[in-house]
């Protein structure tokens, strides 16, 4: 593409935050502490977690950078930044999450392939941009459109970006047309991340959102859309993020018996504790997150300090001094919501944490349940263990 370059070697990659918890760093794969999720609903640029599958792309010719629009249409196209910008810019809140995300609790069962993520691969932010349907419809794609006339039924975004995934070549993933031409899907091609340019890391100049699904989804660093007859062949649709059940092994799983993953599923964490925390009193606060995928809202969070032998309901919220409602028009349906509670626990105590979506979707009890060996979508009920104790002081 021109006005891009891919570095060969990691020598040139972006600063990035030191309080990031790197869990690979060629490439660089990294996220921030739990208690920093919290500290904010809109997710800071610079603790927002990084998923990179090889080094990051340069572009330095924002003048010359063109993304293309190919396939099964009547009129293909190249558009310039200055095209895309031309377009009526949308704020969409929405919440990113890896797939793999709380993977190392899943590993803890079986082990598992794959970057061996905390609970804090997932952030929240204002992505700014085109929506998609309106650039389809520049190439003569209406509104609410499931098939062009030459048969697309995917819309397929390739990015600059190489990975050895895909023998060297560029990583891809794709949606259905239908999803990619509803207004209500907000999909974006975003050049903004909270009201600022996006950086390197999270896909400068352009990108792809597509709120409620997993992140594989939302190409970085864009380079062309392909309109498809058929989802996008490329390895992490086909042999990547997809849900098998624990019997599947690596000896006998079969790709082609799954469909890529989409939606994710309900989802909470607590973070503001660690796995084991001692505490000085009995007086703990429990803080954390809950969002589901398809923009499903968040119906209820339950809290217990009893290992889920008994259960309180605790207040969620996501902008101050707004009620939260999960389907209310009011509340950002593909961002996530915080919750919060004040409680005293005997001297040990394990803290469970579980959401409800409005679909009356809950999470599972046990992850030895949904174990499965990419180590994905570990929704299971957050479990943290807390200790109080007294420090031993010593007379002079």
């Amino acid at each position: 593409m021109p006005g891009v370059r891919g570095p060969a070697v990691y020598s040139q990659e972006p600063p990035r935050h030191p309080c990031l918890k790197i869990n690979s760093k060629e490439p660089f794969n990294a996220e921030p502490p739990r208690s920093a999720l919290i500290s904010s609903y809109v997710t800071p640029v610079e603790l927002f977690y990084k998923r990179n599958h090889g080094p990051i792309p340069i572009v330095d010719d924002i003048e010359r950078y063109r993304v293309s629009i190919i396939g099964l249409i009547e009129n293909p196209k190249e558009l310039s930044m200055a095209d895309i910008r031309k377009l009526p810019k949308y704020n969409v809140p929405a919440t990113l999450q890896c797939a793999g995300n709380r993977r190392t609790a899943m590993s803890k069962v079986k082990t598992v392939k794959g970057v061996g993520w905390d609970v804090s691969a997932i952030g929240n932010a204002v992505w700014g941009g085109a929506r998609l349907v309106d650039v389809l419809e520049l190439v003569g794609i209406p509104k609410l459109t499931a098939t062009t006339p030459s048969g697309g039924k995917h819309v397929e975004f390739t990015s600059v970006d190489k990975c050895k995934e895909e023998n060297g070549g560029p990583y891809k993933a794709s949606i259905p047309l239908k999803q990619a031409t509803s207004p209500e899907a907000d999909v974006l091609l975003a050049y903004e991340m909270n009201g600022e340019a996006l950086n390197r890391d999270h896909g400068y100049p352009l990108r792809v959102i597509v709120p409620g699904v997993i992140g594989a989804r939302s190409v970085k660093w864009l380079d062309s859309i392909d309109i498809t007859a058929e989802e996008c062949q490329g390895f992490f649709m086909q042999r990547d993020y997809k849900m098998f059940p624990p019997s599947v092994n690596w000896e006998n799983i079969n790709w082609a018996s799954r469909r890529p993953q989409m939606d994710f599923p309900v989802q909470s964490a607590i973070c503001s504790l660690e796995d084991v925390d001692m505490v000085k009193d009995g007086k703990v606060t429990v803080a954390g997150y809950a969002v589901s995928g398809g923009g499903r809202g968040i119906e209820r969070v339950d809290l217990s300090i009893d290992g889920g032998k008994t259960w309180v309901e605790v207040a969620r919220y996501q902008k101050p001094n707004v009620p939260y409602v999960a389907d209310d028009m009011n509340s950002d349906k593909w961002a996530w919501v915080f919750f919060k509670a004040e409680v005293d626990i005997p001297q040990n105590a394990e803290i469970v944490a579980k959401a409800v979506d409005i679909a009356a979707n809950v999470q599972p009890e046990d992850v030895a349940d949904i174990w499965n060996l990419r180590g994905i979508l570990n929704t299971s009920w957050h479990r943290v263990r807390v200790r109080v104790g007294y420090s031993n002081l010593t007379q002079n």
